[in-house]
């Protein structure tokens, strides 16, 4: 029996941040540099869909295109789409069938078991980024935390580990589970919006 990874909790809490981000807050900075808010959002919109069809082998331009070939933005009635686009998310890596084999995700064939898990990766970080954008309090999971780490922590020494992320930032030893993994990524964990 394939090992599948749980991603309700997780669809689940970036669908509440979503929900609850005002649309003047659309244009404010985020972690990401070159995203505001509606970007990110808009970012999210593509790699829910993009990660539905990698989990469910469909391939085609939502799995063979990079996600920064264009800044992504949000339409009307984004908030129910992404919140759909979350839902169906969780159902096709819900199946076991989904982290057999191989599969592709942006442009890239790659074992489906290691797609999954940047999947919930990038659900992790981005919720992070939106929460910290919008003033929200972020509080994932530990088991879904423990994929981010465990797929980032490895490669934290690689100065070659891709444009992705940028280099890890050192935190303290007491530092959070939260903040490890948001460090790991390149992000600061005491990032505010007044720093964007």
């Amino acid at each position: 029996m394939t090992e599948t990874i749980d991603f309700g909790a997780q669809t689940a809490l970036i669908a509440h941040l979503a929900a609850r981000t005002r649309d003047a807050q659309l244009d404010a900075p985020t972690p990401c540099t070159e995203y505001a808010v509606r970007n990110l959002l808009g970012h999210l919109m593509g790699l829910t869909a993009a990660f539905r069809d990698t989990a469910a082998k469909e391939l085609g331009p939502s799995t063979g295109t990079s996600p920064g070939s264009a800044l992504p933005d949000i339409a009307p009635g984004w908030r129910d789409e992404l919140a759909a686009r979350l839902d169906a998310l969780a159902t096709a890596w819900h199946r076991p069938a989904a982290w057999e084999g191989e599969t592709q995700a942006g442009g890239i064939t790659l074992p489906a078991a290691l797609a999954g898990r940047i999947a919930l990766n990038e659900l992790v970080l981005h919720g992070w980024d939106l929460a910290r954008a919008t003033g929200r309090p972020y509080a994932p999971d530990t088991a879904s935390l423990g994929v981010s780490y465990a797929l980032l922590a490895p490669a934290a020494e690689d100065p070659d580990r891709g444009g992705m992320f940028g280099p890890a930032v050192p935190v303290p030893d007491d530092a959070t589970l939260l903040d490890r993994v948001v460090a790991l990524s390149g992000r600061r964990p005491d990032w505010t919006p007044a720093e964007g």
